[in-house]
């Protein structure tokens, strides 16, 4: 049996399945997918040993160039833009804040480490967060726009200002003087900057002439990007270790706030990839280390775990960003959200296996200790990855609640369009108490719903400025109201990576039931909301009839089928407010009535008006009937 199990087929098999499972369950039981690849990869060392099947020559090239495909994709997400009110702090937190957490990480880590240039590597190594563990716990909390933007931002610029830092301090430790260390240091330093910035231009460029010239078929724009981050990745390690980090950061970066030419189809392909690689990386590099080699540490790396989490962090967030624009809840925000993630593990990882060589050469008593030294950093490493990320992972979103940075389970709706439909929808939930935000490019649909006191943006649903600038903080869900079928189906597909598919409404198209049962079985991103066939013309037909939104608290004596008696066939439901104020946006899947204790909001006939046009149409029979018996015969 376990002969089979070390077969690299059944290995790597083996992987992939315990990757995308843990993904999986931690979606369903809220958690930090990170825990369960970690718990996972520790459970696999009991069962093989991966060393046997990979060996480190073939596995830290693996990991490396996996990790550039992450931090490049990272890159993808960064636009300048965000950085119009936050930019001063994000350059002191990966300058300022850099320096303190390594400074201090350095002291601290002496509480495991005798000698002081592994102190200083891990002190490096730890600065690392990273945007595989920050990205999905943004996701989790939703702090609010310019949280988001600083958090993430700081989570992957960091990750190769790390590296490279690692870098310099292992330079320094090969070398064989303090006048020779200081200036390899700053060789060092000058040429990782040159290279990271001169090969991520070069590559930039050539991709977006060749994509802007059509010199590469559609199919092939992927496949060839993807080459091109690896090419560059490896290019900039040979010239120089460890710069290749910097330099598809940069590329990612440039990639993502150029506009010559579309990326979104890049952008969906490398967040594929790259949740596949972070979900394989965490298994295979939490494998090759039993877990109670952590355990054995002892308490020396508790302590050094809480002194990261409770003084190290809130020490670096707090002077680094003293002067900013942020507020002091962000401030205090920031300062417990650092968990550190695959960058920081592969980097400790490559680096002890390195230095480690090097030690052995050398058959000096300062190489033997370190030696020793070098055999903990790696589990220390874990201590720090599971500690951070099951601290933070778990605190991080009730101190955004109490701070009022977000909301557990946003409730509003971001409507796109400002017409009289999505006005009179959007007005009925806004005045029960939750928020909307209404998108439109008409000028006289904003100023309307304006004055109707809904807030509303006018921009195109389907521009990089609804996706990136709008303000969504207690924002969950999003409906596209508009009479364009097109732009309803396009606005669901560009908002995908902001919100889940379960969150992702439109309304249907105006077409046969037929063809929308033939949509229906393709593959959509958006759920069609309300019941039997509603549709843009619909609504609109029944508002400008005299319909009205209208919203009724249903009780033990007036229950649905009391509202139904009410108002009749004509009656479409639209939303169930539940006793717990929360709203739930009615769908075709929804089966089960609304009950007593719950409020209904829905596009109702409007009584009073229907029976005022009935008195003026008796009236008028009346006095014609008057006026004919009166006429000469």
């Amino acid at each position: 049996m376990l002969q089979l199990l070390e077969s690299p087929l059944i290995y790597l098999t083996g992987l992939f399945v315990l990757g995308i499972t843990a993904q999986w369950l931690a979606w369903r039981l809220k958690l930090p997918a990170i825990l369960l690849l970690l718990m996972f990869g520790f459970l696999a060392n009991l069962v093989v040993d991966p060393t046997v099947i990979i060996d480190d020559k073939l596995l830290f090239p693996i990991v490396s160039l996996s990790v550039a495909i992450i931090l490049f994709d990272g890159g993808l997400s960064l636009r300048l833009a965000e950085l119009k009110n936050t930019s001063k702090a994000l350059t002191r937190l990966v300058t300022v804040g850099c320096l303190i957490t390594w400074i201090l990480g350095t002291l601290f880590a002496k509480l495991i480490f005798d000698s002081w240039w592994v102190c200083a590597l891990a002190g490096a190594i730890y600065t690392v967060t990273g945007p595989t563990v920050i990205g999905p716990l943004l996701r989790h909390v939703r702090p609010n726009a310019t949280v988001t933007s600083v958090a993430k931002w700081e989570g992957i610029v960091i990750d190769p200002i790390g590296a490279l830092l690692a870098v310099l301090v292992s330079t320094a430790i090969a070398s064989s003087s303090v006048t020779e260390a200081t200036f390899d240091i700053i060789v060092s330093l000058g040429a990782a900057i040159a290279i990271s910035t001169v090969i991520g231009f070069i590559t930039a460029y050539i991709m977006i002439v060749m994509i802007r010239k059509h010199l590469i078929p559609d199919y092939l724009q992927s496949p060839l990007m993807l080459m091109s981050v690896l090419a560059s990745y490896t290019l900039s390690n040979v010239m120089l270790a460890e710069s290749g980090l910097a330099t598809v950061t940069v590329l990612g970066i440039l990639m993502a706030n150029q506009r010559s030419v579309p990326i979104g189809h890049l952008i969906e392909f490398k967040e594929n990839l790259g949740v596949l690689l972070i979900s394989v990386l965490f298994i295979l590099l939490a494998s090759r280390y039993p877990f109670m080699e952590l355990l054995d540490l002892g308490w020396p790396a508790v302590l050094f775990l809480v002194l990261m989490i409770g003084i190290v962090r809130p020490l670096a967030v707090m002077i680094s960003t003293s002067g900013t624009t942020l507020k002091w809840k962000e401030r205090i925000f920031l300062s417990v959200l650092a968990p550190r993630g695959i960058v920081a593990a592969a980097v400790s990882s490559v680096f002890a296996l390195e230095l480690s060589h090097l030690a052995h050469v050398e058959h000096t008593p300062e190489a033997t200790a370190m030696l020793a030294d070098l055999s903990k950093l790696v589990p220390l490493t874990f201590v720090v990855i599971v500690g951070t990320v099951a601290f933070y992972g778990l605190t991080a979103g009730p101190l955004a609640r109490y701070l009022g940075l977000s909301e557990r389970s946003p409730q509003g709706i971001l409507i796109a369009g400002a017409d009289h439909v999505a006005r009179a929808i959007g007005g009925a939930v806004n005045k029960e108490g939750f928020r909307v935000l209404l998108v439109d490019t008409n000028h006289e649909n904003i100023k309307e719903a304006r004055m109707l006191g809904l807030p509303a943006v006018n921009a195109s649903i389907l521009s990089e400025y609804a996706r990136e600038e709008l303000n969504l903080g207690g924002i969950g869900r999003f409906l596209a109201l508009t009479p364009n079928d097109q732009v309803n189906m396009l606005a669901a597909l560009e908002f995908h990576e902001i919100f889940e598919r379960a969150d992702l409404f439109q309304l249907k198209p105006n077409v046969s039931e037929k063809h929308r049962q033939a949509l229906s079985h393709q593959s959509k991103r958006a759920r069609y909301v309300f019941s039997g066939g509603t549709t843009y013309r619909t609504i609109s037909d029944l508002i400008t009839e005299g319909s009205v939104v209208k919203s009724t608290k249903l009780t033990s004596e007036f229950p649905y089928s009391a509202f139904v008696k009410k108002y009749g066939a004509q009656a479409v439901p639209l939303f169930v407010i539940s006793e717990s104020r929360k709203l739930e946006i009615l769908t075709d899947e929804d089966r089960s009535e609304p009950q007593a204790g719950e409020t209904l909001i829905a596009l109702v006939p409007d009584l009073t008006y229907a029976k005022v046009a009935e008195k003026l149409t008796t009236s008028t029979e009346s006095n014609g009937d008057s006026e004919s018996s009166n006429s000469p015969s």
